[in-house]
């Protein structure tokens, strides 16, 4: 078994095996958390791209995929070959032909993988988003033309802090008020009071 791993033919599959396991080894450890988890983003639909499996698992996790797959697919053929002539391929045909074999069978695994992994739901919204929602003043005091920092919570239940200043001319707003964003303008929103109790008044 070795012998057959370690033949000239066979290099590149092995090593493509041992740089799989390497991989799956550091993350085992947690050394590459902060890389393993970064999908890239993108609508994997109806491209190569996607049909690879790219945007559906984790970067590394699809290189580990691909590795595994050119690795195993490369030695199993090899194996069919010495079987029947004898001998094994030249590594310069084995190699493009495993390799050409292993992307269908990458973006299937990927695929399956993708359906039974838990993703990371972003719930990035646009700002615009965040009109006609409640806030309260926390930071300064906020009158046209000098807003003050007000803190609003999205439909996901993420707190922003936004700059926000009164609709109306000749009004202010203190800190605790209550507050409602009916427009943005740039990084500005612009709101009017609802009458109601801050719930940090509530909260104290």
């Amino acid at each position: 078994m070795l012998e057959f791993l370690g033949a000239g033919e066979n290099l590149a599959f092995a090593v493509a095996l041992a740089l799989m396991l390497l991989i799956g080894a550091v993350e085992a450890v947690g050394l590459s958390a902060g890389m393993i988890g970064h999908e890239i983003d993108m609508d994997g639909d109806g491209d190569w791209l996607g049909w690879l499996g790219i945007g559906r698992i984790p970067l590394l996790m699809l290189l580990c995929v691909l590795l595994a797959c050119f690795g195993l697919i490369g030695l199993i053929g090899q194996q069919v070959a010495l079987n029947l002539t004898g001998a094994l391929l030249p590594g310069w045909i084995a190699a493009p032909a495993a390799g050409v074999a292993a992307l269908p069978a990458t973006g299937i695994l990927a695929r399956g993988l993708g359906r039974i992994l838990p993703r990371d739901e972003t719930t990035a919204i646009d700002p615009g988003e965040l009109v006609g929602l409640g806030a309260t003043i926390v930071v300064g005091r906020a009158s046209p033309g000098s807003p003050a920092k007000a803190r609003v919570r999205d439909h996901h239940g993420q707190t922003h802090y936004v700059m926000a200043e009164p609709d109306n001319h000749g009004q202010v707003f203190g800190e605790d008020e209550e507050i409602l964003l009916v427009r943005r303008e740039g990084n500005v929103f612009r709101a009017i009071a609802t009458g109601r109790p801050s719930s940090l008044q509530l909260e104290g």
